[in-house]
């Protein structure tokens, strides 16, 4: 009989969903005018946003799970693409800053890419499938924003972030809290 060794590694979905909820609700509270566009939302989607949610993606690499491994990592990334379109000199490089046709075409793409990871939450928990819900009808309604140059599209965008962005924040709770003790305490 051959023993193994087994070594527990953490489960990265928490600090991943934690990254992306967080930066989301911020970033979302301003979209619908709570407070300006400001250093606390760069600094929040550079660490937060993009760097935790691209170390969760990392682990999940090592744990095998393909679709933490590639929503993670992805929309780390996303994050860091965001800020780079908000803070890059783009008139130093000779490059034209991002246009509303451009975001519209940048937010779409995030939109169907969220749609086809939606359909990868359907044999997983209620909440994982609320927060990729939301998250693509968050980037339809940016999209659509952009497209349109509509301010009230904008609103019902950031209340969808914030929704989005709470339920992943919930989500990733309910995770650490259920494994320490072990039982379903938070409802998932």
């Amino acid at each position: 009989m051959s023993e193994t060794n087994y070594v527990k590694h953490a489960n990265a979905g928490p600090l991943g969903l934690l990254g992306f909820g967080m930066t989301t609700l911020l970033l979302n509270l301003h979209n619908v005018g709570v407070f300006e566009l400001s250093i606390v939302i760069i600094a929040m989607g550079i660490m937060l946003g993009g760097l935790a949610q691209f170390i969760a993606g990392i682990m999940e690499f090592r744990a095998g799970n393909t679709f933490g491994a590639t929503a993670f990592t992805s929309y780390g990334l996303f994050w860091w693409s965001l800020i780079l379109i908000w803070l890059l000199p783009y008139e130093k490089l000779g490059i034209e800053a991002a246009d509303s046709l451009s975001l519209g075409f940048y937010f779409l793409l995030w939109c169907i890419y969220t749609f086809f990871m939606f359909i990868g939450t359907i044999k997983g928990n209620n909440a994982t499938r609320i927060v990729f819900g939301t998250l693509m009808l968050l980037f339809l309604f940016l999209a659509l924003e952009n497209f349109a140059g509509s301010h009230t599209l904008g609103i019902v965008a950031g209340v969808i972030g914030i929704i989005s962005g709470a339920s992943a924040i919930y989500t990733a709770v309910a995770s650490v809290v259920d494994e320490e003790f072990g039982k379903n305490l938070m409802p998932m």
